[in-house]
């Protein structure tokens, strides 16, 4: 590409010198917005040539197709509230997918060249059993792990690796029979203690398996999965995006990705050999992730929550139309400041209040599109790790956290609107999106005085203890009653 227009940033490396040293799994959007980017600013800022990128897709080959044309290049549109930029990102050196190149992708994991895997498939990707074990029963984990065991055992096989963790052990296994050296596998996917979640996976598939001892004896000395917290907005690239961006670069870029000017990537300093300068690029390198996630969590993902429920049911079809009402903007404030600030230590380096900020700041960019009612689907499912830890906390303290509360009551009247057929959005009728539908509904019907007590019944969403608090069950009946008086 030649892109020497004003307003468009070229690559920070030059990627006809650049060798792949990292294999990425899951060439979505986010990761194009984010780790290749850390990863190309790492690598020029360290004036290391070894880091490019191998990405490899999961369900189809369209990205390969889309980049291949374009040797790996591919532009990042940065969309801020009133700014717009483009940058052209050299990192990813090729592209795989594993329906044609499996054979391909498990050798460059082998390779001693090779020393980090990253990971984005999104938390299906792990294909987990609801124990939180691998699902042996997933058809397409069960393959890739008869393809394992064939090549445990010193045989070839030749079939495409159909799952994420599938396709990771076999390359891990590869690897172990080259005596390729050690090599960290980073997990960026939004799971809690994601990292060692994802050890913890490796290691029971493989416990699974009659001949899978000798692997995961190497796999606990040879192989590093530190955890991360990963940060920022990427919406779905549309056509008027596209034009945005062929206008200031003169040429269509068939992968083009778009992302908010925020980003954020804390990864737990364990490694087991070279790694890119990623803390050169911004990242923060630390011992411990943990309050990083939990600040997330209870700040920025119960906020977006909060103006969810609460904007939904005042008709705003976006978060950034919820976030500028001002009645909606306290509420979240209240949350904050009331609630979730005294249950967090900051991490290092974070003043929780200009986060707090920095938050309401993102959420009020309209570029971002996040919608209200998406951000709403499977509450019964996000409750409990945005919300409900900073209520018990707060509890424990011997503290009512009514701030808090608001936000259970708000969830609590969109599913009373939406199994209803009240609730209307942008002119559409907005159903329930949730796992639980069918249970939240029967609890959601009949008469609204008891609604917040029936509601908080579902104890697969709040637990025992949370049920049987008196203190938080009067605080909910409050919110839900001034809500469905005043909708806020």
């Amino acid at each position: 590409m030649d892109a020497t227009r004003s307003g468009v940033r070229l690559p920070a490396v030059d990627p006809s010198e650049v060798t792949v040293g990292l294999v990425h799994l899951g060439l979505g959007a986010f990761h194009r917005a984010h780790q290749a980017v850390f990863t190309e600013d790492a690598a020029a800022s360290a004036g290391e040539n070894g880091w490019g990128i191998l990405g490899v897709t999961q369900r189809s080959a369209r990205v390969v197709e889309q980049l291949v044309p374009q040797d790996g290049l591919y532009g990042v549109l940065t969309k801020g509230t009133d700014e717009t930029s483009l940058r052209l990102v050299g990192s990813l050196r090729d592209v795989a997918f594993p329906g044609t190149d499996t054979a391909r992708v498990l050798a460059t994991i082998a390779a001693p060249t090779t020393h980090v895997v990253t990971l984005t498939v999104t938390e299906k990707g792990y294909r987990r059993a609801a124990d939180g074990g691998p699902d042996l029963t997933d058809p397409d984990l069960s393959a890739d792990l008869d393809a394992l065991a064939t090549e445990v055992r010193g045989g070839r096989a030749d079939s495409p690796a159909r799952s994420p963790i599938g396709l990771l052990l076999r390359g891990l296994a590869q690897r172990a029979r080259a005596d390729a050296g050690p090599l960290t596998v980073v997990c960026c996917d939004n799971l809690a203690d994601n990292g060692s979640v994802l050890a913890a996976l490796v290691g029971t598939t493989l416990d699974a398996m009659p001949d899978g001892r000798r692997l995961r004896e190497w796999i606990d000395t040879s192989v590093r999965f530190p955890g991360t917290m990963v940060d920022r907005i990427v919406p779905a690239t549309t056509d008027a995006h596209r034009a945005e961006a062929a206008a200031l670069l003169g040429l269509t870029d068939a992968g083009l990705v778009v992302g908010e000017p925020f980003t954020q990537w804390v990864v737990e300093d364990h490694f087991a050999g070279p790694r890119p300068a990623w803390e050169l690029a911004g990242a923060t390198l630390t011992s411990a992730v943990a309050p990083y996630e939990r600040a997330k969590l209870r700040v920025l993902n119960a906020s977006h929550s909060t103006l969810a429920y609460l904007g939904a049911l005042r008709g705003y079809a976006t978060i950034a139309q919820a976030v500028a009402d001002p009645d909606l903007a306290a509420a979240v404030r209240a949350l904050v400041d009331e609630d979730v600030l005294p249950t967090l230590v900051a991490p290092d380096g974070m003043e929780l209040t200009r986060y707090r900020d920095d938050v309401l700041a993102r959420f009020a960019n309209p570029n971002t599109g996040h919608t209200t009612v998406q951000v709403a689907m499977d509450g019964s499912q996000k409750l409990s790790p945005r919300l409900l830890g900073t209520v018990r906390d707060r509890l424990a303290a011997g503290a009512v956290p009514t701030a808090a509360a608001v936000t259970v009551a708000a969830w609590i009247a969109y599913v009373r609107a939406t199994t209803q057929g009240e609730l209307v959005v942008d002119g559409h009728r907005v159903p329930l999106d949730d796992p639980m539908a069918a249970t939240l509904a029967d609890a959601a019907a009949g008469p609204l005085d008891s609604l917040a007590d029936r509601m908080l019944d579902v104890r697969a969403v709040f637990g025992d203890d949370l049920a049987d608090s008196a203190a938080f069950r009067s605080a909910v009946r409050a919110a839900v009653a001034n809500l469905l008086t005043s909708r806020v």
